[in-house]
């Protein structure tokens, strides 16, 4: 009988049947190796906001901009030089322009195709023939291929040149190639795209979102706790259905999530109109949003938002009593209101409230009625059965965890609790306590579970909602989320939210090392790489923590933050010489990037001193080439035998 290391040679045969076969192989991994490593681009936070997103892909995150910049050198201005990195970005767009380019002849078609052809050249110097094929749309592949690596400097290949550019113009094909050359430009560009956290909520657009991230030929996704928050709901947590379903209610973008995830919200809206009145405390945060709606629709929300708002509060309530373990007593508000007084009793101090809207609250004030139930029901039935919810939540599964380790990198979304002392913060769940990466990996398993299961109000669904909001998650990091106290009481003294001490403390290079050796990272070389929380720039606050450890990398690529922050967004770049950082201006439009004829978007070096250049044997795509060259080395010594 084979033994599994015999079955595991006999099935590796079947691709590599022959000596020749083998050693090919051999030494195209070896070659491989020896390349230097890929552009990997870093965002997070990115809320919703398609637009921007899509700008920093286009765009390279500005690194389409500098290898123009690099490659050209003097051989064009710098106006030639926007205008060719917002073609590259934006083909099709600036090619439609009556005003980005004047005048269209042969000769312009000849010198644009010249030009990306030899940008595209240098774009692919890091990666194999094979690669970049890949890379190549179908259609124009072979003549890309043949024009790339064909020197016109002699003359047979000129005019071989030539004469395939008279042909694509004759067959009206001058445009699509450009456009095929671009968008070949803006895959070799970004090698591997790292989103560390918060793809959904704030912003109306998170389902396109993950449709270009499904597109994306190598991804990965630390998990956020808005992403989190979508994916407790459909592990069956009701209170995280009801919560999304909230924020978008306030954000203004409910009928947006409606219509792109095929909602039914019919049972919601009905509900609202019988119970709830108009409330100029609930109107929406976001008045301008995509849709085009009437005072008739605002007024609509208004009685929605209340009435996803007290839902919220009291699936919630109903959580914290049947789960003790989880220490949130404080948070039961309805116990502490007085509806004859219209106050509240907080911390031994009481309060007036505002807004009120607590006309549907019983005996106990936490039940649903029997109308409530069935509406939570349809609308978790609605959302987990959604076809693109499915497809969504899998992909984040399959792409996305808690905490990634990557080319000797850490990359989280939130934090890792500590205590004051700087020490990892334990949570204890039945005489087991989880603290640092068995935190985070306590987590990990509940959501994956959840999602898994999907019954209403598991137990792995209520820990979900306990990482959205619980004082010992990594993903949320604070003393309470007081959303009640920000509608209902005006004194901001209670809307105050105490972060976790991870914050102040990640300021200092020891708790970096700290936090990198708990995940087995002891080089000098690595680096956290952490979102979550914006950085004030305006305030003068750096994104670069721990002298050097640590980057945050949530600039405010969400709109809802950009008037704290001054800009939209940080990302990062790191390729095989090191890190950069990338400064984001607010993106309006495309047509207002075609009138303006210049991106915006800086690159600051954060490493500029000579460093040796990062090859892929020394990546985690390296480790696995290294494996795979062990295991062919093996069948090799196995046919001998």
């Amino acid at each position: 009988m084979l033994s599994t290391r015999d079955k595991y040679y006999k099935m590796l045969e079947k691709e590599f049947n022959t000596k020749e076969a083998i050693l090919t192989e051999l030494i195209n991994l070896e070659a491989i190796m020896h390349l230097p490593k890929g552009t990997e681009l870093y965002v997070s936070d990115i809320h919703g906001e398609y637009d921007a997103f899509n700008h920093i892909l286009r765009t390279g995150a500005g690194n389409i901009k500098e290898k123009i910049s690099d490659l050209f050198q003097d051989r064009l201005t710098t106006h030639e030089k926007d205008k060719l990195t917002i073609l590259v970005a934006y083909p099709r767009e600036a090619l439609a322009s009556e005003h980005f380019f004047d005048h269209k002849d042969y000769s312009w078609y000849r010198k644009k195709i010249r030009q990306l052809l030899e940008l595209l050249s240098y774009s692919a110097t890091k990666y194999t023939r094979s690669k970049v094929r890949k890379a190549l749309p179908k259609q124009y592949a072979y003549i890309i291929e043949e024009l790339m690596y064909t020197d016109t400097n002699y003359r047979d290949k000129a005019n071989y040149f030539d004469q395939v550019m008279s042909h694509l113009l004759e067959l009206e094909q001058g445009d699509p190639f450009i456009i095929a050359l671009c968008y070949s430009i803006q895959r070799l560009v970004l090698d591997h795209l790292h989103v560390v956290g918060d793809i959904y909520d704030r912003g109306p657009a998170a389902d396109k979102i993950m449709d270009r991230l499904c597109q994306q030929p190598s991804v990965d996704v630390q998990w956020g706790n808005h992403d989190i928050l979508w994916m407790g709901a459909y592990g069956g947590s009701r209170a995280c259905l009801m919560t999304l379903l909230r924020i978008a209610a306030r954000y203004n973008y409910l009928y947006e999530i409606e219509h792109a995830y095929a909602l039914n919200l019919r049972p919601l809206f009905m509900y609202a109109e019988e119970h709830y009145q108009k409330n100029p405390f609930f109107t929406p945060k976001e008045k301008n949003c995509s849709s085009d709606y009437s005072i008739e629709s605002l007024d609509t929300m208004e009685k929605v938002h209340q009435a996803l708002s007290i839902l919220q509060f009291k699936l919630e309530g109903q959580l914290i009593k049947r789960h003790p373990e989880f220490e949130m007593e404080d948070r039961l508000l309805f116990d502490q209101i007085d509806l004859q007084a219209n106050t509240i009793d907080l911390n031994g101090e009481t309060y007036p409230l505002q807004g009120s809207c607590f006309q549907t609250l019983q005996k106990d004030p936490y039940a649903l009625t029997e109308q409530e139930y069935y509406v939570v029901d349809m609308l978790m039935d609605s959302f987990q059965q959604s076809t693109k919810m499915q497809e969504h939540m899998n992909f984040l599964l399959d792409k996305g965890s808690m905490y990634l380790v990557y080319n000797q990198h850490l990359l989280f979304h939130g934090c890792i609790p500590l205590d004051e002392a700087g020490n990892f913060l334990p949570l204890k769940v039945n005489d087991q306590s989880y603290e640092g990466k068995k935190l985070l990996e306590f987590f990990e398993e509940h959501i994956r579970l959840g999602c898994t299961n999907q019954k209403k109000d598991n137990a792995h669904a209520d820990w979900i909602w306990y990482c959205w909001s619980g004082k010992i998650s990594p993903q949320f990091g604070k003393s309470a989320m007081t959303t009640f106290e920000r509608y209902f009481v005006a004194d901001k003294k209670t809307h105050v939210e105490v972060k976790n001490s991870y914050y102040s403390f990640r300021d200092k290079q020891e708790i970096c090392e700290m936090i990198l050796e708990e995940f087995g990272l002891y080089s000098p070389a690595s680096r956290i790489i952490n979102g979550h929380t914006p950085v004030k720039v305006k305030g003068g606050e750096s994104p670069i923590k721990g002298e050097g450890m640590l980057f945050v990398i949530d600039g405010g690529l969400s709109k809802a933050y950009q008037k704290t922050t001054g800009i939209a967004g940080y990302s990062l770049l790191n390729n095989s010489y090191g890190f950069q950082l990338v400064t984001h201006e607010p993106f309006t439009s495309v047509e207002n990037l075609l009138e303006k004829q210049a991106d915006q978007t800086s690159l600051k070096k954060v490493i500029d001193q000579e460093l040796t250049r990062i090859l892929i044997k020394d990546t985690t795509v390296g480790l696995s080439i290294e494996e795979q060259i062990e295991n062919l080395t093996g069948l090799l010594q196995y046919q001998k035998n």
